[in-house]
């Protein structure tokens, strides 16, 4: 019997060392594009740190013999990561100032990465950004008060065409990064196109989308319910400002359906955590939520909240990722699906999808959005 004990525990452990077993990464530099004023920090900017393009953590550090180094442990699985020189202004593009896709690097063991640099993105002149924004999104206020947080933010709607003609009542959903929702020239990364996917829609499935701004430096923290590297967690404060401030705003100041099974909140990354968390917290307001390539790796506690809610039985969760976004995404979220469904919601109200090849941006969620859509007014 004590041969079987060590045994099995050898094997636990033996498991557990594969789980969380690190393997060391070693960054170099091989040829760069001219630096405007050297000598410059460079830094490592990915889904490892939140994409903070001047993250001191994550600064490659210059040699005698003039390239940038930098050496990190990582676990074994898939990071996606661009090279700046202290922020997204700076950030590595190609040779004739065009952006280039993320770099992707399957971890399975140690090694070393060259890193050539065809060019910067504040050597090339940039063309005008234009605003794309359709004639149906408004801004209902560049600084709205959200008092939970002691912020201000800037709260986009998208009302549909006919909105002021008519008297019907709509559904409502509420999204996060509202910059990245609706309009190219607020965006950092390209836009989801919401308003043009949108306006496509039959007038008996049109709604109004709220869009709120994400809190730049503050959106780890405000997305996030728990703390975590980044700081303390304000997600319950951001989710609170959602349902006692705007969305009672929202519904006096507008025609909308107001109860839970007409609301509906979604995101991507952080705004998918956060939008799970609220959906799970607050059923009552929010009957429907979109999860987008949700960063469950950064709030562990979220699938404990999922096994100990008591989840409402008319709730609806739609998941959604690509298989090439990081090597813990397909199994956190259907992990997170399997608790849901194991609490008694239909597997109709809990599909989880995984798109073939698709990765972590705004050109898959645009893709995205119409199953999604589809999805959502159909069994309402």
């Amino acid at each position: 019997m004590m041969k079987k004990i060590i045994f099995c525990a050898f094997l636990v452990f033996g498991q557990n060392f594969l789980l969380f077993s690190q393997v060391k990464i070693s960054f170099f530099t091989g040829k760069i594009a001219a630096l405007k004023s050297p000598p410059e920090h460079l830094f490592l900017a990915g889904d490892f740190n939140g994409w903070n393009p001047t993250d001191r953590a994550w600064e490659l550090l210059k040699t005698t013999s003039g390239n940038y180094v930098l050496s990190k442990d990582f676990p074994t699985g898939i990071i996606h990561f661009k090279v700046t020189r202290g922020n997204w202004n700076t950030v590595e593009c190609d040779a004739d100032g065009k952006a280039i896709d993320n770099r992707n690097l399957v971890i399975k063991s140690d090694t070393s990465v060259l890193l050539d640099i065809a060019g910067w993105q504040d050597s090339f002149a940039q063309p005008e950004k234009k605003h794309t924004a359709s004639a149906r999104v408004h801004v209902i206020s560049e600084n709205f008060e959200m008092p939970q947080l002691g912020r201000q933010r800037r709260v986009w709607i998208y009302l549909p065409a006919g909105y002021d003609a008519a008297q019907t009542k709509y559904p409502v959903i509420y999204m996060h990064d509202g910059q990245n929702l609706f309009d190219e020239y607020t965006s950092s990364y390209g836009e989801w196109g919401i308003d043009e996917l949108m306006d496509k829609m039959p007038a008996q499935e049109e709604c109004i989308i709220v869009g709120i701004d994400h809190g730049d430096e503050y959106r780890m923290t405000e997305y996030n319910p728990y703390d975590s590297k980044y700081g303390k967690g304000r997600g319950e404060d951001y989710v609170q400002f959602l349902v006692k401030t705007l969305k009672p705003y929202i519904d006096t100041y507008y025609r909308t359906q107001n109860d839970a099974v007409h609301t509906t909140i979604a995101g991507s990354s952080m705004g998918g955590l956060i939008s799970i968390y609220a959906a799970l917290k607050y059923p009552e307001v929010f009957g429907n939520a979109g999860v987008f390539s949700p960063a469950f790796w950064m709030a562990p506690p979220v699938f404990d909240l999922a096994r100990q809610t008591a989840i409402s039985k008319s709730s609806r969760f739609y998941f959604v990722c690509g298989d090439a976004e990081n090597d813990s995404m397909v199994a956190d979220m259907q992990k997170m699906a399997d608790i849901i469904k194991v609490r008694g919601i239909t597997p109709a109200n809990a599909p989880a999808i995984v798109i073939k090849g698709a990765s972590h941006n705004e050109k898959q969620w645009n893709g995205d959005w119409p199953g999604f859509y589809k999805w959502l007014m159909g069994d309402n």
